[in-house]
């Protein structure tokens, strides 16, 4: 988190409930989408969200649904969640270091957060999947403990390449933490095995621990890209469709939506923007241009 923090979008930009629920319907019915995941941002800040996802739930065919939260207020809100047909959670945490947690996130909220962990697992929201970036001198000799901290409490922990989506901008590669630097870190004190089970679309490599069933994921994607595997689409909280999380242009459904465009027309530019899909994210090309929303404006 900038020490200054981040920019609120004025709420007349943002989606209603009613125009989420709506956009997820013609993703459901009319272009073949099952599963919808909620971020941010962080999700627990809508107050329509319960709502929202219990409509989202009772389409047909039924979605799965996830959703990632810094899990502060999720104590309050993993059993609801769970009521509502949320299936499962990913939780964003960094250290479990109260001074370094406060450093990163400008928070003194590491108990809130472990208690939103307890409460989801406790929920059935399970596994709960916890999300580790390491930065360089910062956490990045905390690889095992958090390790250890998961298979513990049954959690299922993915550390991920730290992406050039920072708010300030101030991304440099060589400075960020690789995902064979992960595995090496966590090999110290862990036997890690290949995952045999079929990867298909999913961002993260996985690997047995002490040979399962406790699995660590990683996902490169700087390192080891698997643009060729993603099938995702990300519609944000202001109504733009993002087909690719590094994209530099966007494509407008909040416009046409409250002009009065039909579910087929939606659903028509829709498809357009996902056609236009690059190959690639194109981090490791030296004409790479970080976006100019950060990760906090996609949504993960």
């Amino acid at each position: 988190m900038p020490a200054e923090g981040l920019d609120w979008l004025p709420k007349p930009e943002l989606l209603t409930d009613e125009e989420i629920v709506r956009l997820a319907r013609i993703g459901v019915t009319m272009l073949g989408i099952r599963e919808i995941r909620f971020t941010g941002g962080e999700p627990l800040l809508r107050r329509g969200l319960v709502s929202i996802l219990d409509q989202v739930t009772s389409l047909e065919p039924r979605p799965r649904t996830m959703l990632t939260t810094n899990a502060i207020g999720l104590a309050r809100l993993a059993q609801p969640l769970a009521d509502a047909g949320l299936n499962r959670i990913n939780v964003s945490l960094d250290t479990l270091r109260a001074d370094r947690f406060s450093q990163i996130t400008r928070r003194h909220r590491l108990d809130d957060v472990l208690a939103g962990v307890h409460a989801a697992n406790a929920a059935g929201l399970r596994p709960v999947k916890i999300n580790t970036v390491l930065l360089r001198d910062l956490n990045d000799d905390e690889a095992p403990e958090l390790l250890a901290f998961a298979v513990e409490h049954g959690l299922e922990l993915r550390f991920i390449e730290q992406m050039p989506l920072d708010a300030q901008h101030a991304w440099r590669r060589e400075e960020m933490v690789t995902s064979q630097e992960i595995l090496d870190r966590l090999s110290t004190r862990f036997t890690l095995t290949p995952d045999p089970s079929e990867r298909g679309g999913s961002p993260a490599e996985t690997w047995l621990v002490d040979g399962g069933p406790v699995k660590v994921g990683v996902i490169a994607s700087v390192t080891r890209p698997f643009c060729g595997a993603c099938d995702r689409t990300r519609l944000t909280a202001d109504g733009q469709i993002r087909n690719c999380l590094f994209a530099r242009s966007e494509n407008d459904l909040r416009t046409p939506l409250r002009s009065g465009a039909s579910d087929a027309e939606l659903a028509d530019r829709w498809r357009a923007a996902m056609w236009g899909k690059l190959p690639g994210h194109g981090i490791n090309d030296p004409s790479f241009l970080q976006p100019d929303r950060p990760m906090s404006a996609i949504g993960g």
